[in-house]
């Protein structure tokens, strides 16, 4: 997987596990959405990336 696109899913799983908490600690039901779908974008690019490295081997 490349360094910079690890660090990117990486960051983008991090802020939104962030943006998920902070949301349900204040009450606010958009921030925990899009806390959530941050989380899922970070997956995915990690699962990209993933399957770049098994056709790579």
């Amino acid at each position: 997987m490349s360094g910079t696109e690890k660090s990117k899913a990486h960051a983008e799983q991090a802020k939104g596990k962030v943006k998920e908490t902070v949301g349900r600690a204040v009450g606010n039901e958009r921030m925990t959405a899009e806390g959530r779908a941050e989380q899922a974008k970070g997956d995915a690019r990690h699962a990209k990336e993933d399957i770049k490295d098994t056709f790579r081997h």
